[in-house]
């Protein structure tokens, strides 16, 4: 009897707590959602990437505008006061014909650069560091001068066009209108100082640009794009 009291004791109470069990609020599951695994990185949304006529104006500014023609002006000068080449001689024949073989040494390598960017679905244009310091910038301007924008995200690698250009510019000049006693050797040692100049012009860009407006931002950028870009990183 005992026994069958405490089962029907137990029954009672098990039915009572289904009863306030089903009256009660039932709160939802929480189910936790799917886990992405290997997510890829957000696009940087700050990269436009540069129209058919942005590279246009930028190819036509930088190979044959007011910059390539001031440089050439300045490194013609140079080579007559070390009289090189030397069988240029002096006055103004020599120094006219420095300043075309400078000229063109810039059209050749803009050219280079531009069509093997094109080619290659590279963009080699420059864009401004968000980093802040000295050092952080500067390093930023100069891998820039070896890298270039890919893809849709614009994520920065390694710049076939941007590392060709400078000796293309440089062989060229050496094979083809240069005195006979310049070779490979003096291409390379001209076209590691060309790199050096496009060093220079993005450390020009990074440090002293002052506007969308103002002449120094028509030079190798997109002004479509917002002139602050990630610190460069090879991917």
């Amino acid at each position: 009897m005992k026994v069958g009291r405490v089962a029907l004791l137990l029954t009672v109470i098990c039915a009572g707590s289904l009863v306030v069990c089903a009256q009660a609020p039932v709160a939802p599951a929480q189910i936790p959602g799917p886990v992405e695994l290997n997510a890829p990185e957000p696009i940087d949304l700050t990269y436009v990437r540069p129209t058919q006529a942005t590279k246009l104006r930028n190819y036509v500014f930088d190979g044959f505008g007011p910059y390539p023609i001031a440089g050439a002006a300045v490194i013609a000068g140079i080579g007559q006061a070390e009289n090189t080449p030397s069988a240029w001689g002096q006055g103004a024949a020599g120094y006219g014909k420095r300043f075309a073989s400078d000229f063109g040494i810039a059209a050749v390598t803009t050219s280079t650069r531009y069509g093997l960017a094109e080619a290659l679905k590279e963009d080699t244009l420059y864009y401004r560091c968000e980093c802040k310091g000295l050092l952080p910038r500067l390093g930023h301007s100069v891998l820039s001068s070896v890298t270039a924008r890919h893809g849709a995200d614009g994520h920065r690698a390694f710049s076939v066009s941007a590392f060709a250009a400078p000796y293309a510019g440089t062989f060229a000049a050496v094979y083809l209108w240069y005195p006979g006693n310049y070779g490979a050797r003096s291409a390379l040692r001209l076209g590691n100082l060309n790199l050096l100049g496009d060093v220079a012009q993005n450390v020009l860009l990074e440090f002293f640009y002052s506007g969308p407006h103002s002449r120094l931002s028509r030079m190798h950028s997109n002004p479509q794009a917002s002139q602050t870009a990630p610190a460069s990183t090879h991917e």
